[in-house]
């Protein structure tokens, strides 16, 4: 096999594939998209720092100094709200953002939020022992961290469902070569979701309350594209991930019997098997970097005006870095994954993403503790954003 996003086969064992290109081609270019696929941890892990990369090239140079085509007009309201959230955006415009929001992200704050998961956690996982189990993804993983962020950001308990889908069909932007109906579905659930959330913050500017929505609505500094940039982002990054490290997680430990029963014979292991459970098989497998200035990597001239694909699963596997790295290890304590990122766009959830999931394991193991597989789970046909459809489980 070889790298082949759009492969159900591929998508669904990648890590052969990962473990060729690392010892092969570790900086390959890659005709199918124009990029240049980056394999190896150490070079992952130093171009994610490198300022002679960005999110965006839209800092430095017009789509035509660039050598890029505009993006189609009808995409307009989409990239609307990406590019004034901060992950798309460069500093200084970043940097203020980041600034302005990380105020709610202390880790005081994020620290007092864990009575709260856990209560969330807990009810979740007693409605789903209750009825027997079902569908872990949609019944505790989705539940948890939507109803999290929706709570911080003070969306309305009779609106929360519209959230899980219009964070779905935003993300579909983000996979190779789009197709035009996913384009256009990711363009609507941006403009509806936009429209939303400035409604919503017009009424809390009026009449705040304790809410993230209404904190950012009295910064006189943060324009209303960018509330509504922030909120979005923080929606999509704030559980998109966390639904994937569950699911995905899960399924790791029933291939994985023997570390299954030893995080269930002692608790304790939940934060290290956490961080484990997100290298072993990350969720986010690939993030794409525009190349600023000409750089060299592994030998490699990289040329400005190109775009790289850091690939994050392959680089959580680099035998470099991490010892057997094929092998699930619970307990394992050295372990610099970069499932996070790294550098200025470094996940600023990882501490909030950290508590979800420690406390949604915990109370899977505490009240399920002998959750078993009803059928093997098939893998949605996305790639860079890689997670199951379903997981189909039964309490006994």
């Amino acid at each position: 096999m070889r790298f082949d996003p759009w492969n159900p086969d591929f998508v669904a064992h990648p890590y052969g594939v990962y473990a060729d290109l690392r010892r092969e081609a570790p900086v390959s270019f890659f005709e199918p998209t124009g990029q240049w696929l980056v394999a190896r941890h150490a070079d992952v892990n130093a171009l994610l720092r490198d300022r002679r990369l960005g999110r965006s090239y839209l800092h430095v140079a017009t789509h035509e100094e660039f050598g890029k085509e505009p993006e189609p007009e009808f995409q307009e309201p989409f990239w609307r709200v990406i590019r004034a959230g901060m992950l798309d955006v460069e500093p200084p415009v970043h940097t203020r953002l980041r600034r302005l929001v990380s105020k709610a992200f202390t880790p005081r704050m994020v620290e007092s939020l864990r009575p709260r998961v856990r209560a969330i956690a807990e009810g979740l996982v007693d409605a789903y022992v209750e009825r027997g189990g079902g569908d872990l993804i949609a019944e505790v993983a989705e539940p948890l961290p939507v109803t999290v962020i929706a709570e911080m950001l003070g969306i309305p308990d009779a609106d929360r469902h519209l959230l899980r889908p219009w964070s779905a069909d935003i993300c579909g932007m983000y996979e190779l070569n789009p197709s035009e109906q996913a384009q256009h579905t990711a363009v609507r659930a941006a403009s509806e979701f936009a429209a939303y959330l400035k409604e919503l913050a017009r009424g809390r500017k009026e009449r705040p309350g304790d809410d993230l929505i209404s904190a950012l609505a009295a910064i006189d500094e943060l324009t209303e594209d960018e509330l509504v940039g922030t909120c979005v982002l923080l929606l999509n990054a704030g559980h998109e991930a966390t639904v994937n490290v569950t699911g995905n997680g899960w399924w790791s430990l029933f291939r994985n019997p023997g570390e299954l029963a030893r995080l269930r014979a002692d608790r304790s292991l939940l934060p290290t098997a956490v961080e484990e459970l997100m290298r072993w098989d990350t969720p986010l497998q690939m993030f794409e970097r525009w190349v600023l200035e000409d750089i060299e990597v592994g030998g490699v001239a990289i040329p400005r005006g190109v775009e790289v694909a850091l690939l994050f699963g392959s680089a959580n596997r680099d035998p470099e870095v991490f010892d057997d790295p094929d092998r699930l290890d619970v307990g394992r304590v050295d372990n610099p994954h970069i499932s996070f990122g790294a550098g200025i766009h470094f996940c600023l959830g990882a501490p909030l993403a950290r508590i979800e999931l420690i406390e949604s394991f915990g109370a899977l193991l505490e009240r399920a503790p002998k959750l078993e597989l009803v059928r093997e789970p098939v893998w949605k046909p996305g790639y860079v954003i890689r997670g199951l459809e379903s997981l189909d489980l039964s309490v006994t």
